[in-house]
């Protein structure tokens, strides 16, 4: 079984600015997905997960081996999308995850039936000929998915991996690292609760380059229970509303607005318990913590 350990990370730049505090995060087979606002630090963690980025402090450990000293062992392993990836705009798609075949040592032979296989997973097997520089962007991050694919990887590090898709594209991605988590790591980071919601038993929210909670979606749920409240708010009410509680989402409604807040107990006469949801779960654990949440309905980045 495969063993992904990230041991007591931090990651200061020039300057001093620390992106990651002191993070650790032991993972196996299974989707482990990260949610956290923007500058989180997610991002920076990704890139030393995938020996791109050297941390300032702790460790990176594959089956026990020092990925930071000797990376060799797990990029050999590792399938690895950043938020920007960068391709060559006059070679086809083809082209491009042969070339990138070749880096990672797979053979000619092997490459191409894995090619055809990969650009029929990602719906590109019409487009596979046509020059990168033609492709939307959706195309392009599914040409990136494909190429996190290439060598069979043990370990899938993938960084805001729907950005772009069109929903029924969000949907066949997310059953793909489904079927892929079954006996590998994958650490996926993603703005869009639903992306997580659907495909990780494990969720680690961060903020402020610090590990905040890590649980599965019931636990997170579980802690939520009687704190979720729908509100009817006068539009002139509603400036108040906001200053004091945590507001989810807003719907208008003839009469005004009506409004999902987060309360320990009933805020306001009229207000009925909900049932909460991941995104109620992650607002609350971000501002528990005095961070800003910048989340939105349907979203937390």
């Amino acid at each position: 079984m495969t063993v992904f350990e990230l041991l007591d990370l931090s990651k200061v730049y020039r300057g001093g600015k620390r992106a990651v505090d002191g993070m650790t995060l032991r993972l196996g087979p299974g989707v482990l997905g990260l949610l956290g606002p923007n500058g989180a630090g997610k991002s920076s963690l990704m890139r030393i997960a995938a020996t791109v980025t050297r941390p300032t402090s702790g460790r990176v450990l594959f089956n026990g081996t020092d990925a930071v000293a000797h990376p060799g062992e797990l990029r050999s392993s590792l399938g690895y999308l950043p938020q920007d990836f960068g391709v060559y705009p006059n070679l086809s798609a083809r082209e491009f995850l042969g070339y990138l075949a070749a880096a990672k040592g797979v053979t000619a032979r092997s490459a191409r039936t894995r090619i055809d296989e990969l650009l029929e997973l990602v719906n590109l097997t019409e487009a596979g000929k046509r020059p990168l520089g033609r492709y939307s962007g959706g195309m392009l991050r599914r040409v990136g998915i494909a190429q996190a694919l290439l060598a069979d990887p043990k370990v899938i590090i993938v960084d805001e991996p729907t950005a772009g898709l069109d929903p029924e594209e969000r949907v066949r991605f997310r059953n793909l690292l489904s079927d892929l988590a079954v006996d590998r790591v994958v650490m996926l980071s993603t703005h869009i609760v639903s992306d997580v919601e659907s495909v990780a038993q494990d969720i680690a929210v961060v903020a402020g380059g610090r590990l905040l909670r890590r649980g599965t979606p019931e636990e997170l749920l579980r802690e939520m229970e009687g704190q979720v409240w729908d509100v009817p708010v006068t539009v002139d009410d509603l400036a108040a509303v906001r200053a004091r509680h945590i507001v989810s989402r807003m719907a208008r409604t003839r009469d005004g607005v009506r409004a999902r807040l987060l309360s320990a107990g009933q805020p306001y006469r009229g207000a009925v318990s909900v049932a909460p949801d991941l995104e109620d779960a992650y607002l609350a654990i971000v501002n528990r913590a005095g961070l800003p949440a910048g989340a939105s309905a349907g979203s937390a980045r």
